[in-house]
């Protein structure tokens, strides 16, 4: 059985074995739960399940969340998509249906943790994107999520995936990196570059802090979902096209959790620092209470 405390361990296990890396983990989890390999499989497309309804729920452009600071944004930029944009329909496509998740997350709708709430538009815009594109089978899309899995349990386990824990690349961060690894699967590449994604993918939010204007999984969350994205796919791409991450994974892990222990708890999800911090997050923080005693 594996013990999830190292990536590395992950990808030398699928090379050995010739399978990837979710064939490993669905195996592994199927024994160590002591359920068969096809119970695990149809709870994983479940969840496949709720992230494309998280994702056509929340392309409602008439959504919005209680406090009204977010929603329809994500209708916005499907309708945009339609143009091209600069970086293509597709790209543009991906970011739309992983902000509209994050909305729906802000509306109190039903969306995946994966690895959070605060991260939960990452992975349907990628994975659920390439589904939809009708880039990937649904079977193959279901598996890219156990490599998301594994790489998340790892990261949970060596670091953090709680923003009052480790500030927002614990949430984005892993959740791009488990994205990267997923996506390197899906485009045909090896365990080995998966684990150079990933890392490629928490180097480039390495030190990003949880700073929620009036508390609230908001403001600046769901735009970080949409870089997390453009993350992810940029690391991917890195790795299938051969590029090695200088520094191992594992390494990476630690240091981002070096990182989110060395924070002040004004950047860890207390709404004391950064950006919640501004005279514009302090004045939508006092509106936001106001608008909480006048419902009550």
């Amino acid at each position: 059985m594996l013990d999830y405390t190292s990536v590395q361990e992950l990808c030398s296990e699928a090379e050995k074995r010739g399978l990837t890396i979710s064939q490993v983990v669905l195996e592994d989890q199927a024994q160590q739960m002591e359920r068969t390999q096809e119970d695990i499989f149809a709870e994983m497309e479940r969840r496949l399940t709720v992230m494309e309804e998280a994702v056509q729920a929340g392309l409602n452009p008439d959504l919005r969340s209680t406090s009204g600071l977010t929603g329809g944004d994500s209708a916005k930029l499907m309708d945009y998509a339609q143009t091209g944009g600069l970086t293509g329909s597709f790209f543009n496509r991906a970011m739309a249906r992983g902000m509209a998740v994050a909305e729906y997350n802000g509306a109190m709708g039903k969306i995946v943790a994966a690895p959070t709430a605060g991260s939960c538009g990452i992975l349907p815009g990628t994975v659920v994107s390439l589904l939809q594109e009708g880039k990937c089978s649904r079977k193959e899309a279901v598996m890219a999520l156990f490599t998301a899995g594994g790489i998340g349990m790892v990261i949970a386990q060596k670091a953090s995936i709680a923003g009052a824990q480790g500030g927002c690349q614990a949430e984005c961060g892993s959740a791009s990196a488990m994205a990267a690894a997923a996506l390197v699967e899906l485009g045909g590449g090896s365990p080995t570059q998966a684990g150079h994604a990933c890392a490629i993918a928490l180097k480039n939010q390495m030190g990003l802090v949880c700073d929620p204007v009036a508390g609230l999984v908001e403001v600046p969350c769901i735009k970080r979902n949409i870089s997390g994205i453009a993350i992810a796919f940029s690391a991917a791409e890195l790795a299938l096209a051969g590029i090695d991450s200088k520094i191992p994974v594992d390494e990476c892990i630690q240091a981002m959790k070096q990182v989110g222990d060395s924070m002040p708890c004004a950047l860890k999800e207390t709404a004391l620092g950064g950006l919640a911090a501004t005279p514009t997050g302090y004045f939508l923080l006092k509106k936001e209470s106001n608008q909480r005693k006048f419902q009550e």
